[in-house]
């Protein structure tokens, strides 16, 4: 695994993520009408976890804001999904007085790790987005230059996110999940005393009533395993799931994030082709609601 950094200058290349820049007299009020988080809550030194649903609470993407300036929002998501959010959110502009622009070429998203015991782990740069979580971790957004992103330094912080409990939505699961399935209401992603925004009713009425029965978790294979976003199987013990993350270690052994039932046995069709599989449960960082 990549040593933490105490160096500010030293930075990941997450070269697989793409920017909307969301400009305009009205972008703070344009996307509280569209994505799950409170704009209010965007404040600039931090980067807030939100979703974009659509009408039946499926999420199409999952999103990092940044505020950048006075009037402008920049959300950090898979590059592979920037040009179709871009697309879907422009056609919901109407009159309100805002831009949005997929600058995934110009600009490039860096993250940042450092050690959460050295004597000062903030770095000092005004340019930094802190995530939510431990250990402490920073978005960098530059001017776009001629680098590569080295495989074992973005598998290093995907292995952050997954190991945080935190989902990501590419383009073989986009639509795939109701919010809650991805724990979006656990990692605050959620603001549901806001107003109205799409996919918003589907999304509340499962919070209010009734428990949502099938929720991402965490696992780890015990042997050699390949599973990719979409992935879909069951494990032994009959549950059906599907892959939201993974990531393979470098013992060859796979861990990954998978929405699958809560603490009941489920049964798979007894007609399913999929090889059942093994894998145990890890902890989240965080509890999920009851």
């Amino acid at each position: 695994m990549l040593k933490l950094m105490r160096d500010p200058t030293e930075s990941i290349l997450l070269a697989d993520l793409g920017v909307l820049r969301i400009k305009g007299a009205d972008a703070d009020r344009f996307l509280q009408g569209q994505l799950s988080n409170d704009m209010q809550e965007v404040v600039p030194g931090h980067a807030l976890l939100a979703g974009y649903h659509n009408p039946q609470g499926r999420t199409i993407a999952i999103l990092r804001l940044v505020r950048s300036a006075h009037e402008e929002i920049l959300a950090i998501l898979p590059r592979e999904l920037a040009a179709s959010v871009a697309a879907r959110l422009a056609k919901f502009i109407l009159r309100a007085k805002v831009k949005i622009e997929n600058v995934s070429d110009s600009l490039r998203v860096e993250g940042l790790v450092v050690d959460a015991a050295a004597p000062s782990a903030a770095p000092a740069d005004a340019g930094l987005a802190r995530i939510a979580g431990a250990p402490p971790r920073w978005l960098r957004i530059t001017a776009a230059a001629a680098a590569v992103s080295r495989r074992d330094e973005r598998q290093h912080w995907r292995g952050l996110d997954i190991a945080s409990g935190e989902p990501q939505v590419y383009a073989a699961t986009s639509e795939e999940f109701v919010a809650q399935m991805l724990n979006l209401d656990a990692l605050g992603a959620i603001a549901f005393d806001k107003g109205c925004y799409t996919g918003q009713e589907v999304i509340a009425r499962a919070h209010y009533r009734g428990r949502v029965k099938r929720r991402m978790q965490r696992f780890v294979t015990p042997s050699p395993q390949e599973l990719v976003p979409g992935t879909a199987g069951r494990f032994s013990d009959g549950r059906t799931f599907k892959v939201v993350d993974a990531l393979r270690r470098s013992d060859g052994y796979c861990e990954f994030l998978a929405v699958t039932a809560l603490g009941t046995r489920e049964e798979a069709p007894s007609e399913s082709a999929l090889a059942p599989i093994e894998a145990s449960p890890l902890p989240l960082p965080y509890p999920l609601p009851e």
